[in-house]
């Protein structure tokens, strides 16, 4: 068998994992335009719900896919994917077929996420793992950072479809490089795949993303999902492999920091979303502006990230948590209060740093204790299942704002076409004597949507005030001894 070259393997690992974390961010600042040239504002948070629910519900599936077939052949899948629901994406000429293809391309970036870990854990020792981990995760702190950026001048300079079109180059020689230099000899583990749980869980999140859209769905919408939990959560008791363990529940860590995630993803996604549209809406700016206006929080995350780590020995679990958790509503709170027609656009710059910095305190003592919480060899799990929270949170809540902002905007006498004008390349011929109360009736409704995510962020902190105390050396000898790995020998 031909040895692989694992330079060049890393490399194109990192190329894919560097598109698929990107997408979300790069895709914030252009959603405005994307709004300006096709319209359905109705469907403007939706075109992130969808990204983000198939790659959720898909995560697990492909990683337990990756042992039952091989890591090349689920990741070189899931990149073909990935490039041809880009292309569709940017060849839309609706909102409709936008949101659908969206839904595509989070199916690709559900393989290349969890399969790009597996193969650089394959391709390293474990002395090495730690370190190479640590670039993969600084990945994604430069997608976060370089995306809203780039998304914004992309748009200014060419065409917001050119945000989908330019993932088709890297994507194809990220593949063409997989498929020519790494080689492997699939290990075949028994699995069981629960598709039942992922596509109960997907029917329960859209029943619930349709009644806020529309309440005469709702009347159907609503029992469907209710009835689609009920299930899920039966199916996941007797599932051999559930998506979802609801056992780890029992542990009181996991059960509040599962909730704090959730709601943690649901405010950051929030301003993540809606900044960008405020600043061109209300502000008037362009989308280069917008970008810049949640760069920040790339910025902030990483550094209180890094400083919570060395702060955890002194501080503990707790105290980190509830401080993080505490910057972010007060940002939350800020941000909702503050931002008004006119206002500095360094105002929520200033704004995204200290959100991403509460975040980026609370985020690594929330992983950290759960993973202190439970033995080895659940570990990995347990952790996965934190973070599924988190995703989850952010799709329902960015669903949940559009239906607000598209109420909002209804209760309020806006045209959708006219907004559609506003937020497109036709705004400088839109009438003063329009422009003026159609700014308006937007400012009446983000300040409804920035409220809400306020509300989130308050209760994210009133769920850290609920965080247990942990010893950072209280690991159980049952908790610490159960399924641990072989201790090294010693010399």
């Amino acid at each position: 068998m031909r040895r692989t070259h694992r330079g060049l393997t890393v490399v194109a690992l990192l190329l894919g994992m560097f598109l698929a974390a990107m997408e979300m961010t790069v895709v914030s600042t252009a959603m405005p335009s994307v709004v300006g040239e096709l319209g359905g504002l109705a469907l403007y948070a939706w075109a992130f719900a969808a990204y983000m629910l198939t790659a959720t519900v898909s995560v697990p599936i492909y990683g337990k896919l990756a042992d039952l077939k091989g890591r090349k052949v689920v990741m070189l899948f899931g990149l073909a994917l990935f490039v041809a629901s880009s292309i569709a994406c940017g060849m839309a000429r609706s909102m409709e077929a936008l949101v659908a293809a969206r839904a595509l391309q989070g199916l690709g970036a559900g393989a290349i996420q969890p399969v790009t870990l597996t193969i650089a854990g394959d391709l390293f020792e474990p002395e090495e793992r730690a370190r190479i981990q640590g670039v993969f995760g600084a990945v994604w702190g430069i997608a976060g950072l370089v995306g809203p950026l780039l998304g914004g001048a992309i748009v200014h300079l060419a065409s917001w479809r050119w945000v989908f079109w330019l993932n088709v180059p890297f994507g194809l020689g990220s593949a063409l490089v997989l498929a020519l230099v790494y080689h492997e000899r699939p290990e075949r583990h028994a699995h069981k795949l629960d598709v039942a749980g992922a596509a109960l869980l997907s029917i329960a999140v859209v029943s619930a993303l349709l009644a806020v859209r529309s309440p005469a769905a709702g009347l159907l919408a609503l029992p469907l999902g209710a009835a689609a939990l009920a299930a899920f959560l039966a199916v996941e008791r007797r599932a051999p492999e559930p998506l979802l363990p609801l056992d780890l529940f029992r542990d009181r860590i996991i059960a509040v920091s599962s909730a704090a995630n959730a709601l943690l993803g649901a405010a950051m996604l929030g301003m993540v979303t809606f900044v960008p549209l405020w600043v061109q809406s209300v502000l008037g700016g362009t989308p280069t502006q917008a970008g810049s206006a949640i760069a920040p929080m790339a910025v902030g995350w990483p550094i209180c990230s890094a400083l919570s780590g060395r702060l955890l020995p002194r501080t503990g679990y707790r105290a980190l948590v509830r401080a993080g958790m505490g910057l972010t509503a007060l940002a939350a709170v800020a941000l909702a209060l503050l931002l008004r027609p006119g206002v500095p656009l360094l105002l929520p710059q200033a704004l995204a740093f200290a959100y991403g910095a509460g975040m980026g305190l609370a985020s690594t003592p929330l992983v950290i204790a759960v993973q202190a919480s439970v033995p080895w060899n659940r570990r990995g799990v347990a952790t996965a299942t934190t973070m599924f929270f988190r995703t989850i949170g952010g799709t329902l809540s960015v669903g949940v704002l559009g239906g607000v902002l598209a109420h909002a905007l209804a209760g309020g006498g806006a045209d959708a076409a006219l907004v559609s004008r506003l937020l497109g390349p036709e705004r400088a011929s839109i009438e003063a004597s329009v422009l003026a109360p159609l700014a308006g009736a937007l400012q009446g409704a983000m300040g409804t949507i920035f409220a809400s995510v306020a509300v989130i962020a308050g209760a994210a902190f009133a769920v850290a005030l609920r965080f247990p105390r942990l010893a950072l050396a209280a690991r159980t000898p049952e908790r610490a001894g159960a399924g641990a790995p072989p201790a090294p020998d010693r010399p």
